[in-house]
């Protein structure tokens, strides 16, 4: 079939240009004959058609030769090969047939379809015509309007488009050159321009995200931001440190800009919570690197608690210093954050009342829910930026064992955590509980152990004290001591009224509000420290100061004595001369000026007692610093007095001879308080007991071993009167510190926890009171060696006292009494020139003298065997020329004792029953005295049981004596 088709396909050229249409060829005879041939049974060829293969059927072109080839046998056969042919010829015969069939039965149909295809050619044709004359006047309307007036329609639009493309890539061109110009505006740390422009850029560029550079660009501008805001927050991070209102005010304003003052806040908190731990941390790293001397790297890995306990005790007060001054900084930079938002907030809340804009309602209301967050989260931050500080610098100060420091240097430890709790007060309004807690501890255990010491070394003063005087002004003052001269500040009654004006407006003036401008309220501190050289419990010398240089007077000029000293009377107790008056008031003044020297009535003080008001005005010190221990060091401080008091007692005025005469020479509140200091502070025990509790041991350790009087101490010398210049410079040392107690006695009694007052009223009342007390026990023992009162009474005994005619002359002993007086009063003007015996002193030691004499004489009287009315008569005239005499050689009005004296002469003129009941009167006289009376004077005259009475009574009286 393939074959045949091939044959009869064929375009049909006969036909004009119409597409082709394939014709069948026509077969030839010898084909014709050959289908006539064929049998002509439909059914037979039908079955011919049906052994047709069905690659012949197939669409596919294919090489039938080929096909047919290759299906022959390997073997050829000329018959088989003939028989396959006609099988072959068989089947085109068939298939030519069948062809033939079609093609006769679609005649009619084929020509009525080639007529209507020629017709359609004919229109074809005429359409042809008509668009070719068309295209022709198209093209001359083309060339002559069209494309000419078009060409200027479309190049001004072109003209137009590339007019906005060169706007739009000079934008794309300052967006690309963007990036230099917010580098250069962050170096000018311009950030609130830098912020805005990238914004502006960021808007720019979405509108030109069209372009395919744009979207990079775009990319880079939000890192930009980014990298921008990273610098803001270092930024921010800096005003923790040093606040620069103009570098915080662009910060602010970028942050505004972003959208995020709030964020800015929690940020800013967090930096400060950084900036306290990075500083205190640098601070005391640095010390310990310098102090360790080498470049290792270990400390850096250190914790803060642990880098602590590697400062050294010489490092610890500048490092304390830098480490307050640092923080300092910090705290002042928070504050001057607060003023800036609160100035900030009243400038914007003006604003936004002077322009009222109801479009600008929901604006506002942001700002102010800003303003309010802002506000509440800086008055939180105050109180944990304080806690902060107080534990970094709690961790700091727990960290070294302060017990071994010197004094100077621990009160100005002290000192600076005060001046740093004063910033805490003022900061935040903390009482500073971990501050005082920490410093409490460290005080209490420094204090404990520098008492001990100071006790220890005052027990060597006074062991090695000579009890010379030390030589001071008469204007000396202990405010003049470094150690009280922060009493100058809280001392309100001596701040002249022209200059409390001017301290009250200076007291309201907070520490932020003095230093806010520049300074450092811890430079001062450390500055005040260098000023202070003298290492008071070193030395005892004074040239660090000049102050204090001041306050000591020479004696080898008169050029200090005040012009009102040089009259010829001063009072002692005011300093002002009275009114011009009668000689009598001059004949005294000479005579006081006898034991004053005409000098300055300066304080009577040695080096021991100086050190003493030294060590007070150092505890005060640390007490007014640290008023927690106030009690403790209140109490320390008494005993420095009682320990003191003490120490004169034992070495000038013990004495128990004398103590048992019963004249009442020491008053029962004095040995009160002497029985209470041994029990409570004297170490009677010389080694300490191995088998002792362990109370028992600490009780002693709080104890301080007896003083012994130095060997240098002579008291033995009559010539010296038994060391009277060494007793009055003791006993008047001690009512010197007893007046300076007096006169811290306001102080004391502020600082005083209100439970603890009554100790203090108590040992002011029963101790310091009892100072001047203490001179009658010691001048006593110079009263008693002073007058050879045995020598009198073997004078006395020489005398007859039962003479029978009145005598007109006293007796030898009265003159040589009287000679003793006036060798004591020799020795008392030699004393003098040594030592200004006062006044009070003078007294005593006269009253003494008369009444030991005065007393002796009762006792000589006493001794008398047998007495007659002349003798009585003899015994007055003795005692009046005496008492005559006497009253020329002092001041002293009455005569103490004199009545002593009289009332036992005349009592000698007493009846019987006059006598029984003036002996129970007057039990001031002794048994052997009253017995000496009755017999001696009424056994003459009176009957043996009479006097045996007598004698009874006396013994009644005398028996509660023993």
């Amino acid at each position: 079939i393939k074959i045949l088709l091939k044959g009869l396909r064929s375009p049909q050229e006969s036909v004009n240009d119409l597409s082709p249409i394939e014709s069948f060829r026509i077969p030839t005879k010898e084909e014709l004959r050959e289908l006539h041939e064929e049998p002509s049974d439909p059914q037979a060829q039908q079955e011919i058609i049906n052994s047709i293969e069905e690659v012949y059927f197939s669409n596919d072109s294919f090489d039938i030769v080929k096909y047919e080839l290759e299906r022959l046998p390997p073997v050829l056969s000329l018959q088989e090969l003939e028989e396959y042919r006609d099988k072959l010829k068989q089947q085109q015969a068939a298939v030519s047939k069948k062809v033939a069939d079609l093609i006769l039965e679609k005649q009619p149909a084929y020509v009525e379809e080639l007529e209507r295809v020629t017709s359609l050619q004919t229109g074809l044709q005429l359409a042809a015509v008509i668009c070719t004359n068309g295209r022709r006047h198209l093209n001359i309307a083309k060339e002559g309007f069209t494309q000419t007036s078009l060409g200027l329609l479309a190049n001004q639009r072109k003209r137009q488009l590339l007019i906005g493309l060169l706007k739009s890539l000079r934008t794309i061109k300052t967006l690309q050159r963007t990036d230099v110009r917010l580098s250069e505006m962050l170096e000018e740390e311009d950030y609130p321009g830098a912020i805005q422009l990238c914004l502006e850029c960021q808007k720019a560029a979405s509108t030109f995200k069209h372009y395919s550079c744009i979207s990079e660009l775009n990319s880079k501008l939000q890192d930009t931001l980014e990298q921008i805001e990273e610098q803001l927050d270092v930024a921010l991070s800096k005003i923790c440190k040093n606040f620069d209102i103009n570098h915080y005010t662009k910060v602010q304003q970028a942050y505004r800009l972003l959208g995020k003052t709030q964020t800015a806040m929690d940020q800013l908190h967090m930096h400060f919570t950084q900036a306290i731990h990075n500083t205190v941390f640098q601070v005391v790293l640095g010390y310990v690197e310098l102090c360790a001397g080498n470049t290792d790297t270990k400390f850096q890995k250190l914790q803060y608690k642990d880098l602590c306990t590697h400062i050294t005790s010489d490092s610890y007060i500048p490092c304390l210093a830098d480490l307050c001054k640092a923080l300092w900084e910090v705290m002042l930079s928070y504050y001057r954050t607060m003023q800036w938002h609160e100035n900030h907030d009243q400038d914007e809340a003006a604003a936004v009342s002077s322009v009222s804009d109801g479009n600008n309602v929901i604006g506002t209301e942001e700002n102010s829910f800003d303003r309010n967050y802002v506000k509440k989260k800086l008055e939180h931050g105050l109180s944990r930026i304080w806690q902060d500080v107080q534990l970094k610098v709690k961790t700091y100060l727990l960290g070294t064992d302060l017990s071994n420091f010197k004094y100077d240097d621990f009160i100005f430890v002290l000192d600076v955590i005060s001046r740093l709790m004063q910033v805490g007060e003022e900061f935040c309004g903390s009482k500073s509980e971990v501050l005082q807690e920490s410093i409490r501890k460290q005080s209490v255990n420094y204090f404990k152990t520098y008492h001990r010491t100071r006790l220890e070394e005052l027990r060597m003063f006074l062991e090695n004290e000579t009890w010379e005087l030390c030589p001071v002004k008469s204007s000396f003052s202990i405010l003049q001591l470094h150690e009280f001269k922060f009493l100058e500040q809280s001392r309100s009654p001596s701040v002249s009224p022209s200059k409390q004006p001017a301290s009250a407006i200076a007291s309201t003036v907070t520490l932020f509000e003095q230093f806010c401008n520049g300074g450092n309220p811890f430079e001062i501190q450390a500055d005040s420290k260098d000023d202070e050289t003298e290492d008071v419990l070193a030395s005892n010398g004074y040239e660090s100061d000049e102050q204090e240089k001041s306050a000591y007077q020479e004696y080898d000029s008169d050029s200090d004595v005040p012009e009102e000293l040089k009259r010829d009377y001063v009072d002692e107790q005011t300093g002002d001369a009275p009114i011009k008056s009668v000689s009598r008031e001059t004949l005294r003044s000479r005579k006081r000026s006898d034991y004053n020297l005409n000098k300055v009535n300066a304080p009577i003080l040695t080096n021991t007692t100086l050190n003493v008001i030294r060590l007070v005005g150092k505890y005060m010190q640390m007490m007014n610093i640290l008023k927690p221990i106030a009690f403790d060091v209140i109490h320390f401080m008494s005993q420095l007095f009682d320990y003191y008091l003490y120490a004169v007692y034992t070495f000038f005025g013990r004495n128990d001879t004398f103590e048992s005469t019963g004249l009442g020479l020491s008053s029962s509140r004095l040995r009160t308080t002497l029985n209470r200091i041994q029990e409570s502070l004297i170490d009677l025990e010389v080694s300490a007991d191995p088998s002792g509790t362990l109370t028992a041991a600490e009780e002693r350790k709080e104890k301080v071993p007896s003083p012994h009087l130095s060997h240098l101490v002579v008291l033995t010398s009559g010539n010296s009167l038994y060391g009277l210049a060494e007793r009055v410079v003791a006993t008047e040392s001690l009512v010197f510190l007893a007046e300076q107690f007096e006169f811290l006695q306001p102080h004391l009694d502020a600082v005083m926890p209100a439970a603890k007052k009554p100790f203090l009223q108590q040992f002011y009342s029963q101790t310091v009171s009892t100072a001047s007390e203490l001179r009658k026990p010691v001048y006593w023992i110079v009263a008693a060696k002073a007058i050879d009162y045995e020598q009198m009474l073997l004078l006395m005994a020489n005398v007859k006292w039962d003479v029978k005619e009145i005598m007109s002359q006293h007796n030898v002993y009265v003159d040589a009494l009287l000679k003793e007086f006036e060798e004591f009063n020799r020795r008392l003007n030699d004393v003098s020139k040594r030592v200004r015996i006062p006044l009070p002193v003078s007294n005593i030691l006269w009253e003494h003298c008369i009444r030991l004499a005065n007393r002796t004489l009762v006792e000589g009287y006493a001794n008398v065997k047998k007495c007659s009315n002349e003798g009585r008569a003899l015994m007055q005239l003795d005692f009046q020329q005496f008492l005559m005499k006497l009253e020329k050689l002092t001041d002293i009005r009455p005569i103490p004792d004199k009545e002593f004296v009289e009332t036992y002469i005349k009592a000698y003129y007493l009846t019987e029953n006059d006598m029984e009941s003036w002996i129970k009167e007057h039990r001031e006289y002794s048994t052997k005295q009253l017995t000496n009376l009755v017999n001696i004077c009424l056994g003459t005259y009176i009957n043996k049981k009479a006097r045996q009475k007598l004698l009874a009574t006396i013994d009644d009286i005398d028996r509660p004596k023993r």
